[in-house]
């Protein structure tokens, strides 16, 4: 570190990023921001940040968040021809990268930063937008434990939650196994959903009973409103889920784990994308599966097509409220 007070920088400003640098701004931490469409981030100068124009001009920060969407655009971001760690002087000290990329993808980026001299830190994050942005995310950890020590006071300005995972790709892995996990839920939450419409019983009614059983959790209560009205506004894609599902499923197949409930639902997930929900919250995989039962959730005929929320039985509600993640 080149000073007391470490000088932060920040790649990547979608959705997540921007509310994750928000974050660290909100707490007074003075942090220079990029993103590849200045325009995504130029609302975080307005809350202090400095926006610059090129990656390279973070290279003299301490610390440089990253998150972004592929493993593709982790390498090229930090490796590319105008990469972050494209020169050959004048580095960060440390690379946090919070994105959801594979272990391999991770140790080979881990690797290269090594050999110019960074240290880098793997801290994927569990949490949609809105999530992070009132606080409650939770990150995961792994790398060195004197680079964690040094990066922790700022995770926890990021999130409610900061767990240190092992000293190498270990975080990755526990983030692709939260996100499988997640998968699995929905699937299960929109084929009860659609059995308990199906014969009778109100979305709305199902869903308050079920919240108030020892099954409920959090997170289903926060999407409740946005499965009653079929708000697919998305707090996470369906197109991001299945990228998920791709490379858990690919470290499931390399430690000789199988998963059969897994690989059911990445089909699943794969036929609401090619029924048009690609772009849509994940959660529209209900209307999937209430076209395979014949079931007409709005009562115009089919099941909602890609695109539009329309309002079922009970109350509306919105993705602001949901639970997502990436």
């Amino acid at each position: 570190m080149t000073s007391s007070t470490p000088t932060l920088g920040w790649l990547g400003t979608g959705r997540m990023g921007a509310a994750m640098a928000g974050r660290l701004l909100d707490a007074g931490h003075p942090v220079a921001v990029w993103n590849r469409t200045r325009a995504k981030a130029e609302p975080l100068a307005g809350r202090g940040a400095t926006v610059v124009d090129q990656i390279t001009d973070l290279v003299d920060r301490d610390i440089v968040f990253v998150m972004v969407s592929t493993p593709d655009d982790l390498r090229e971001v930090l490796l590319g021809g105008s990469g972050l760690l494209s020169r050959d002087s004048g580095r960060p000290g440390t690379v946090v990268d919070c994105s959801t990329v594979s272990a391999e993808v991770s140790a080979e980026v881990r690797a290269a930063a090594a050999e110019l001299g960074v240290e880098f830190l793997a801290a994927p994050v569990s949490g949609n937008p809105h999530v992070v942005a009132e606080g409650g995310a939770s990150l995961v950890a792994s790398g060195g434990r004197a680079t964690f020590d040094r990066a922790e006071p700022f995770l926890a300005a990021i999130g409610r939650t900061v767990v240190y995972a092992g000293p190498d790709e270990q975080s990755r892995l526990v983030k692709l196994c939260h996100n499988l996990y997640l998968g699995m839920v929905v699937e299960s939450l929109v084929e009860v959903v659609t059995l308990a419409e199906k014969g009778g019983v109100d979305r709305a009614a199902f869903l308050e009973f079920l919240n108030g059983t020892v099954l409920a959790s959090d997170w289903v209560r926060k999407r409740t409103p946005d499965l009653i009205s079929r708000d697919w506004n998305p707090t996470f894609t369906t197109a991001l889920l299945r990228k998920d599902f791709d490379l858990g499923l690919g470290a499931a197949r390399a430690n000789e784990v199988p998963m059969p409930v897994g690989s059911l639902v990445h089909q699943l997930i794969q036929v609401a994308i090619g029924r048009g929900f690609r772009d849509r919250d994940f959660l529209a995989m209900y209307d999937v599966q209430a076209a395979a039962a014949g079931l007409d959730p709005d009562g115009s005929g089919a099941a909602g097509p890609a695109g539009s929320a329309r309002t079922g039985s009970g109350t509306g509600g919105s993705g602001a409220g949901g639970g997502g993640v990436e």
